[in-house]
């Protein structure tokens, strides 16, 4: 009796809950995803005007927000996403500098937004977030999974507001499935991949 009731407890305690149920169907506020991919100090991003080389460039967020352009100056840009920037500049260019200046904007390095993948990663630890960023990225820029990990059990810790989420990823079937039900993350996100129960 002793030992049959010490198989049930290990077999058990080596179950796992599966998923989230419809974890890529989770709804977030609109908004968070918008301030996710807004720029803030430290974060590098080029500009380009075509057709004039003189006025592209890459560009540093400086510790107030604001960036230096050729011939209109400062430029706030802290808070705005690179739409949002593109806009900004196109403006000012059009008082009086160019009649239809078409501007483009792309985010080179997230340096102000952090994510962190822990556990059975090859190499754990802090990582700058990426536009659209989704979590076999994240697991990939941590050098993959260990042989020990529970790769289908990853957990994706997130605040909203005062409450944490704790959402379960099954990444294996994400990679099976080639990336189709994918989850995307936000700045702050930790991940974490836990080892696997023999």
């Amino acid at each position: 009796m002793v030992r049959f009731t010490f198989v049930v407890l290990l077999a058990l305690s080596s179950c796992r809950p599966t998923a989230t149920p419809d974890y890529q169907n989770i709804q977030f506020d609109t908004s968070e995803y918008i301030k996710a991919a807004a720029l803030g100090p430290g974060d590098i991003f080029e500009i380009r005007v075509h057709g004039h080389g003189d006025l592209t460039g890459v560009h540093r967020v400086s510790a107030t927000g604001d960036i230096d352009f050729p011939l209109v100056g400062r430029i706030r840009v802290t808070g705005l996403t690179s739409n949002q920037i593109a806009d900004r500049v196109r403006v000012k260019l059009l008082d009086g500098y160019l009649l239809q200046p078409h501007v483009t904007v792309y985010v080179k390095q997230f340096n102000s937004k952090k994510v962190f993948v822990l556990g059975q990663v090859k190499k754990p630890g802090m990582f700058s977030y990426q536009e659209s960023m989704n979590v076999v990225q994240a697991i990939a820029l941590a050098g993959g999974f260990t042989g020990l990990a529970e790769d289908n059990y990853v957990t994706v810790t997130r605040e909203d507001g005062s409450n944490k989420r704790h959402i379960r990823i099954p990444v294996r079937n994400i990679v099976a499935d080639n990336g189709s039900q994918n989850f995307l993350l936000r700045p702050g996100d930790i991940v974490f991949v836990p080892e696997a129960v023999l």
